[in-house]
This record gives structure tokens, sequence and C-alpha cells, in this order.
């Protein structure tokens, strides 16, 4: 997946302007008009359209560089059994770090949300790994938790005083980890 933030430093670097690029992607079956706003999206951040991997082959051969400089890979993992709370305790462990040593941390800590971050971890790893990438120069560029609602199934009430009843919640998580290459 294309990094934004690595795409508008090499660009800078190599001062190109979305016109220039533009022309690479033209030859990928984009209109000029299309590939002049796909490109001004992917700066901003925006992935709309998602540049697929020959857009980004394209855009490297275009700045000269490898396509794993610009590039960045992710994984998710849906709706974890797991608190966001909690979960959140463990990415802030590994965010910014190399990816053995993210291991490491995660395989010595004693939280049952560990096991669940350390196999998103590996998947991203491997995502990188499918795509040649150095995965001895890897880094955890981004390690996030997002709240999934409550868990599906959990619908229970602790009985109260007085007739009432309170909703047992039982919270899910979106687990996902980035990592990009040095």
């Amino acid at each position: 997946m294309l990094s934004a933030k690595k795409f508008n430093q090499v660009c800078q670097r190599q001062k190109m302007t979305a016109q220039q690029l533009a022309s690479h992607l033209v030859r990928g079956g984009r209109t000029a008009k299309e590939a002049v706003s796909a490109i001004r999206n992917w700066q901003k951040g925006l992935m709309t359209p998602k540049p697929n991997s020959d857009d980004v082959r394209r855009l490297a051969e275009a700045l000269g560089v490898e396509m794993q400089e610009i590039s960045e890979w992710r994984a998710v993992c849906r709706y974890a059994p797991m608190s966001p709370r909690k979960v959140h305790l463990v990415t802030q462990l590994i965010q910014g770090r190399e990816v053995q040593d993210a291991l490491d941390v995660l395989q010595f800590t004693r939280k049952r949300a560990a096991e669940a971050v350390r196999k998103v971890l590996q998947s991203a790893v491997a995502n990188a790994d499918e795509q040649e990438a150095d995965v001895e120069n890897l880094v955890v560029t981004e390690a996030r938790v997002d709240p999934a609602g409550r868990r599906i199934g959990t619908k229970a009430w602790r009985a109260k005083d007085r007739g009432r009843a309170h909703p047992i919640r039982k919270e899910a998580s979106h687990i996902v980890v980035t990592v990009s290459q040095l």
C-alpha cells in the first residue's frame, strides 16, 4: 500500500509535481484529469481511488526509487474480543519500534491482548515479505486500536435493586498494525 508520508517526502526530494507524475499513470488506463486528481488525493493521505500495486510501481519508476521506499504494509484484526482500553496499553508498547524488538516485547508482556497484537504484527510482516521488502529493516509505524462496539452475542443484564437491570457490556476492538521499511 502507498504511504502518503513517504510519497510526499520522495516527491519533494525529487522535485516532482502531480502533473509530472500523472503522465506515468495515464499509461495505466486513467485519463490525465483522473490521474492528477488521484495523485493529489494520495499526497493528502486520501486513498481514493485506492492505489493498486501497478499504480505504486508506476509511481516508483517515475520517481526513480524502489517500490518499497514509498510503500507500507498493514494488517487488521477486526472484532477482537477484548476491550479497546486494554489493547491500547499493549499497542503503545510497540509503536515506533523495530519489528524484532516489538515481537520480543510482545512475547514477554503479561497481558491477554499481547497475543492478538503479536499475531497482527506477524501478519503485517508476512504482507511485507510477500511484496519482497527487507524484513530485517521493518519498523512499526502505526499500531492503533479502534472500538468495535459491543461483542456479538453478549446481550446480558445484571439484576439491580427495585426491578432495574444494568447491561453487561463486553467490548470488542479492531487492531491495526502498519509496518514500513527504514
